[in-house]
């Protein structure tokens, strides 16, 4: 019986898998047969986000050329670096077009046949389009693998979950909202994916209440607007279809997230790591009671983003600071703390405005309180404005530092697995903001007062048959609606995943975080049970694991991330059907 393995998930990652497999198999393999069997009801490649059925008007948030499927050498892996095209390459795009999510899914579906006509033709791929239901089998022996309307198992020596973003049942919060909603005839939509909500039920000219103000809150500004007819005359006028309802949107912090940088990188890039680097990740490790995030692992996240921020400022605005910049690396290097850097940066910064502040970067609402709604409404269309003004100018280029620091921030991080939710979030907010384009038809909205904003931390409670509003930046101020969208995507949680197979995971005694992520190893992402150990023939990649990183694709000459766990998944995985079938043999 030919070796098989069983890969659950055919999007992006699982197509990063395969690559990675086609890269190594020469070194690893060569010459033994081999069946992969791709589930996924969705289609290779592009899967269930980027799949062609969605609306035209989605796009990514990312330029086309900085949308990469392929290694280079920055990715620190022990495989071939095997080069390809970018999206904006590939598609014959400008590389500062926001391509839509139909054309990256072209994309990806080319990446995926291309890496499967990669493959040695002694390794087989079969797609199976159902959903994957359970894994069963011992530590020791081959794995089942139960398919939707299937009534034998696929067999596997090997298991890889690549399940990418899945559904979640509503927590106590959610199930509360819904009921209420029922009980009078209301509307609340949960967390979801937006391409995938039925926002029929948001009528024209209505208030409904938006909790949440990021990419999910984009998509559905787009789709209750342009997708109802509506359009933008220049850069400053939205005319309405009258088919809109009002949207009134906030959230924790208050405001969108950051534009994307508007500009491309020139000169000398920051040598990072300096701070957050492997030895300083390996010492983490080390700590005797475990670390804590924000203890242990913040202070250097902060020193290593101030250290990209300065050096750019120092390097390349010389005359917007009062020391050479050898002085302050020194003195930067040396700091034992926040306070001593702080006064380091006032007295070598002079304007307050070149000085990285991340927590007002956080929280800009912290303590902002307006008098009026009317003012609020002004004030954050500033903020939005003096955000996008700054993300496009390349005097204020220690922002693409910052953003650069941010990315192998979060690639060394990945190697602590679980740290929290905290920082996804936190990274998500400055580096994987909307298009420049996308928050300048958001004010167009707000002036044409299709969304009206409610401030940070915005409470809602359901009351007087109705849901309610408020927010302390605006004291005075409440609004009430008949409908209620949570604009986000649902928690990855292992025991609340709708995906009955990460339910069976769960019950079978794989391991959780706090945070309710299942634990995978660091090294190459096999699945560890609640002692800690790492099952000998389960894998999983991916958001709803530990070790989840910013996607499944990246931007070129990053590292890579996701592409260096793919490697070190694929490597072992080959390793271990060549000894298996080594062992079979003898």
């Amino acid at each position: 019986m030919r070796p098989s393995l069983v890969i659950v998930g055919a999007g992006p990652r699982g197509t990063g898998l395969i690559e990675r497999i086609a890269a190594n198999t020469p070194e690893l393999y060569a010459g033994s047969g081999l069946d992969i069997h791709l589930v996924d009801p969705h289609p290779p490649g592009a899967g269930r986000i980027w799949r062609a059925a969605q609306s035209p008007l989605l796009w990514m948030n990312s330029h086309a050329e900085d949308v990469t499927m392929f290694t280079d050498e920055t990715v620190a892996m022990d495989g071939p670096v095997r080069p390809g095209p970018t999206l904006h390459e590939w598609a014959g795009l400008d590389g500062r077009t926001f391509a839509d999510r139909r054309i990256q899914g072209a994309y990806l579906r080319w990446v995926h046949e291309e890496a499967v006509a990669a493959l040695p033709p002694e390794i087989a791929v079969h797609h199976h389009p159902r959903r994957a239901l359970r894994v069963s089998g011992s530590r020791e022996g081959r794995q089942q693998v139960w398919l939707e309307g299937r009534p034998r198992p696929l067999l596997a020596d090997l298991v890889v979950l690549a399940l990418g973003h899945l559904d979640a049942e509503l927590d106590d919060e959610q199930r509360a909202l819904a009921a209420y909603a029922r009980e009078h005839d209301l509307t609340h939509l949960p967390p979801d994916f937006t391409a995938d909500s039925d926002l029929s039920a948001l009528r024209p000219g209505e208030p409904v209440l938006v909790r949440g103000f990021g990419l999910a809150f984009v998509d559905l500004t787009v789709l209750l607007t342009e997708g109802r007819g509506g359009r933008y005359e220049g850069d400053d006028t939205y005319l309405p279809s009258g088919r809109e309802p009002v949207l009134y949107v906030g959230s924790r912090r208050g405001v969108p997230y950051h534009s994307k940088i508007g500009y491309d990188w020139t000169g000398e890039r920051p040598p990072l790591p300096r701070f957050l680097g492997p030895a300083e990740i390996e010492g983490l490790l080390a700590l005797p009671g475990g670390f804590d995030f924000r203890r242990d692992v913040w202070p250097l996240v902060e020193k290593e983003l101030g250290f990209a921020h300065y050096h750019r400022l120092f390097t390349v605005h010389p005359e917007r600071t009062s020391i050479a910049w050898t002085d302050f690396e020194e003195k930067y290097a040396a700091a034992s703390d926040t306070v001593e850097r702080e006064n380091l940066v006032a007295s070598a910064v002079p304007d307050p405005r070149d000085r990285l502040d991340l927590a007002a970067l956080d929280r800009p609402l912290d303590g902002v309180r307006y008098a009026t709604h009317e003012e609020f409404q002004d004030g954050l269309r500033q903020y939005v404005e003096d955000d996008l003004n700054r993300r496009h100018d390349p005097s204020y280029s220690p922002d693409l530092a910052v953003f650069l620091g941010l990315l192998s921030v979060y690639g060394q991080l990945v190697r602590l697995g679980d740290i929290g939710s905290w920082w996804h979030g936190f990274f998500s907010y400055l580096a994987s903001g909307p298009p420049g384009p996308r928050l300048r038809q958001l004010l167009a909205l707000s002036r044409a007062g299709v969304v009206k904003f409610v401030g940070a931390d915005m409470a809602v409670r359901a009351e007087g048959g109705v849901f309610r509003a408020s927010s302390d930046t605006v004291p005075d101020f409440s609004v009430e609606a008949r409908a209620l969208v949570e604009a986000r995507l649902p928690e990855p949680t292992l025991r609340r995943a709708l995906d009955p197979l990460l339910r069976e995971l769960h019950a079978d005694g794989a391991g959780e975080t706090p945070d309710g992520l299942l634990r995978v190893d660091r090294i190459d992402g096999r699945v560890l049970d609640r002692d800690g150990r790492p099952h000998p023939r389960r894998f999983a990649l991916g958001p709803h694991t530990d070790g989840r990183t910013p996607g499944a694709f990246t931007r070129p000459r990053t590292g890579g991330p996701a592409f260096r766990q793919n490697d070190a998944a694929a490597r072992a995985a080959l390793v271990f059907l060549r000894d298996l079938g080594a062992d079979a043999v003898g």
